[in-house]
């Protein structure tokens, strides 16, 4: 789980207006940091199957969000996704 103080920090640099907390760009970006926290996790526990599972989970979570991002504003999806530097 993020701390308060990470998640907050996370909606303040993604928003896209005041008060945005559930906005596509807001929940990819906090799933990527999910991600890449259990990515680290799972380097030193590599027979935690639960973890892995759960980071699973929250990929798909992100790609659906991108996807959904991507059918409804293509700029956005781009800007996001150069933000975030998920793509190569």
């Amino acid at each position: 789980m993020l701390s308060k103080e990470n998640k907050l920090a996370i909606i303040d640099e993604y928003k896209t207006h005041e008060g945005d907390t559930g906005s596509p760009e807001v929940q990819v970006a906090i799933l990527s940091n999910e991600i890449r926290r259990l990515t680290d996790h799972l380097k030193a526990n590599k027979h935690d199957f639960q973890t892995r599972r759960s980071l699973l989970m929250k990929v798909g979570q992100r790609r659906r969000q991108l996807r959904y991002l991507n059918s409804r504003s293509v700029d956005r999806y781009r800007t996001l996704i150069a933000r975030l530097g998920l793509r190569r």
